[in-house]
């Protein structure tokens, strides 16, 4: 599974939203002060390392794009996150999730409808 730090998580937000883009395209992404350009070379680099994002040769620029999907990103990490913390338990993951994060009645009665569609899809 590739595990991404925080700031290339954030970087590969940016790679996500745009589908295909350029260095400079993403630096513009984030919001003032930037980061140094050598910083998001840097994490491009090992993101590309990672296998996360690959890139286009176009003259002397990059254009990055993703190799994950983030869907299939972010459910390794949920998977991965109830293993660690919940012994494995998608139960506990979700008896703590809805305790736990204090969701609103109309947020439950929304879960509740996912659950509910979830379930008749089961049948």
């Amino acid at each position: 599974m590739i595990k991404l730090s925080k700031t290339e998580e954030q970087l590969m937000e940016f790679v996500w939203q745009k589908g295909k883009a350029f260095m400079k395209d993403l630096i513009d992404s984030y919001p003032d002060p930037k980061p140094a350009s050598t910083t998001i070379a840097t994490l491009l680099k090992r993101m590309t390392e990672k296998g996360a994002v690959g890139y286009k040769q176009m003259g002397n620029s990059r254009e990055y794009y993703p190799l994950i999907r983030k869907s299939d990103y972010f459910s390794k990490r949920v998977n991965t996150m109830i293993r660690d913390y919940f012994d494995d338990s998608v139960l506990q993951f979700a008896s703590f999730f809805t305790r736990e994060t204090q969701l609103t009645k109309k947020e439950l009665e929304e879960l509740k409808k996912i659950i509910d569609s979830e379930i008749q899809k089961k049948k």
